[in-house]
């Protein structure tokens, strides 16, 4: 498929309410056709909460949500969430197919300003996952921090931000979105929650899809929830990969073990 059709949604989220957020998400991917991927917030079941794992909704309803909505939208459909696994408790971004096929990726850089590090264990592999045609890279939040860990070496057309980003950090989610997408040179999409949480902090959405050159495809107004969509063309990013092609001399040490 050289065309995906991509879909954000920028929305508030209930404070610990796993019941009453996904009856919010209902009512919105009932009205949702003809979509490739459509992507929710960071801990779209709780809100970027430290105690989340102890009241948070159990793994088998959260993906048996998704594969229903996956399987109703024909698309896949993904966010993180908050999880307790029996190694201890993760970020995890669940992405699932139609068909129910499940994707993780564990949340790898933790938020150390909000002790993140000390409720969640942190991920240890980079997962690319392919999808039509498509290789996406899904990320969270303070990863975008970090353009070594989502370094592309020609592996990934897509990157996908998931986000509790607050409101007065706005100019760096928004400068460092375009940046990962020109130093990439790929698509890279930015999800993030608005209204405020319990502890106090807003959150303005600021919710973006970047083309591989850091131009703006869509883009949600900030502070009011959001359906933001693009249709991105892998063509367009292969003749541009290959005209521009910046790639061939990125450093070679990375690894992603």
């Amino acid at each position: 498929m050289s065309t995906l059709k991509l879909t954000l949604l920028q929305q508030p989220l209930t404070w610990l309410d796993g019941e009453a957020n996904l009856r919010h998400f209902d009512y919105l991917l009932e009205n949702i056709h003809d979509r490739d991927v459509i992507v929710l917030p960071e801990m779209f079941t709780t809100g970027f909460a430290m105690q989340a794992p102890d009241s948070a909704l159990p793994e088998k309803v959260v993906v048996g949500w998704l594969q229903r909505w996956a399987h109703t939208s024909n698309a896949l459909i993904g966010g993180s969430v908050a999880l307790t696994t029996p190694k201890g408790a993760v970020n995890r971004f669940l992405l699932v197919e139609p068909n129910g096929r499940v994707h993780f990726y564990d949340k790898r850089h933790l938020f150390r300003m909000a002790g993140e590090h000390h409720y969640y264990l942190a991920g240890k592999r980079r997962e690319i996952i392919e999808w039509r045609g498509w290789r996406i890279l899904p990320q969270i939040c303070y990863d975008l921090r970090f353009p070594v860990w989502s370094r592309c070496q020609q592996d990934y057309d897509l990157a996908l931000y998931v986000a509790n980003w607050p409101a007065p950090r706005a100019k760096h989610w928004q400068t460092l979105l375009a940046a990962r997408a020109i130093e990439n040179q790929c698509y890279v999409a930015g999800c993030n929650r608005v209204g405020e949480d319990d502890n106090g902090h807003s959150y303005r959405g600021d919710s973006v899809i970047h083309d591989p050159q850091g131009e703006i495809l869509a883009q949600a107004e900030p502070n009011v929830p959001a359906i933001v969509e693009a249709e991105l063309s892998l063509e367009m990013l292969q003749t541009y990969r290959q005209a521009f092609p910046a790639w061939l001399d990125q450093d070679t040490f990375l690894r992603h073990d």
